[in-house]
């Protein structure tokens, strides 16, 4: 016969206790709740401020896989700065960001962004991550056919392809794509992937070949204090071990799609008029 808790956990129904202003309050998720809030929030009204908002310039996949990893890969940092420095790069490749990629020599790319900045990140070092994209669109046709030669579905998670991914890619600045081998949460990769495994409203998909259940949720500082709040982790840094217990937690609800709910939970905190307290309020009305 099943104990109480472990009656609650297969009903889909997580509890803890949080610290809120000052007072230890219940805090339940369920997968209604999940699912009301996907509803509610997961739409293109709430993308802004995100990096995300400027995959949907790209209708043609070969140039959106390109500007998901530059925008991806420069998500750090206060938003507003992200926002600014991914356009900078973006609008600097014009219309087509594969045709600037595969047109140019290093030292014509070098020209097109000399002097750009997001803060430790250099025009060096970004060109190097451009480089190393031309050459794995070069021997494999595309960022999507590359991913797909290092993933075994037989995974569990899409970590051994990620690894193999960031080690073909070859960037010199390795803080810009880390590989999950070094222990990293890989937050910005996996929002990488995000984009471009899932399609809904929000995530514009377009990539082939990779299970959405296999996907990780990218864990940054907000994802951390809900994931924490919300008992989907008992970890307390956002590192990966962080990231997998949060994607596990999210497999009891989702399975098939473990970071559909990444999206809407993330706005409380990302948003100005969206906070992790209103969330957390909302939980306990």
């Amino acid at each position: 016969m099943r104990s109480g808790k472990e009656r609650i956990l297969a009903a889909g129904v997580v509890l803890l206790g949080v610290r809120l202003r000052s007072k230890l309050l219940p805090v339940i998720i369920t997968k209604a709740t999940l699912e009301e809030l996907y509803r509610r929030y997961n739409r293109r009204r709430y993308v802004h401020p995100d990096p995300l908002e400027f995959l949907y310039r790209y209708p043609d996949l070969l140039d959106r896989e390109i500007a998901a990893l530059i925008a991806a890969s420069l998500a750090y940092g206060r938003v507003t700065q992200i926002l600014r420095s991914v356009a900078s790069v973006l609008d600097r490749m014009g219309q087509s960001p594969r045709d600037l990629l595969m047109k140019s020599t290093e030292r014509r790319l070098q020209a097109v962004f000399s002097g750009f900045k997001h803060r430790f990140t250099t025009d060096d070092e970004l060109v190097s991550m451009m480089m190393g994209m031309k050459r794995v669109i070069t021997g494999y046709g595309s960022l999507n056919e590359c991913f797909l030669a290092g993933l075994n579905l037989k995974d569990e998670t899409v970590l051994p392809a990620l690894a193999g991914f960031v080690s073909r890619l070859g960037c010199k600045a390795q803080y810009l794509l880390p590989s999950p081998e070094a222990g990293s949460a890989c937050k910005r990769l996996n929002l990488f992937l995000r984009w471009m495994v899932r399609k809904d409203a929000v995530d514009p998909g377009g990539w082939q070949g990779v299970p959405r259940s296999k996907l990780i949720v990218p864990v940054d500082t907000h994802m951390a204090k809900i994931g924490q709040a919300l008992a989907l982790t008992t970890k307390k840094s956002a590192n990966l071990h962080m990231a997998l217990e949060i994607t596990n937690s999210f497999r009891r609800f989702a399975p098939n799609d473990p970071v559909k709910y990444d999206f809407a939970l993330t706005r409380f905190g990302i948003r100005d008029d969206m906070s992790i307290d209103e969330l957390l309020d909302r939980k306990n009305n």
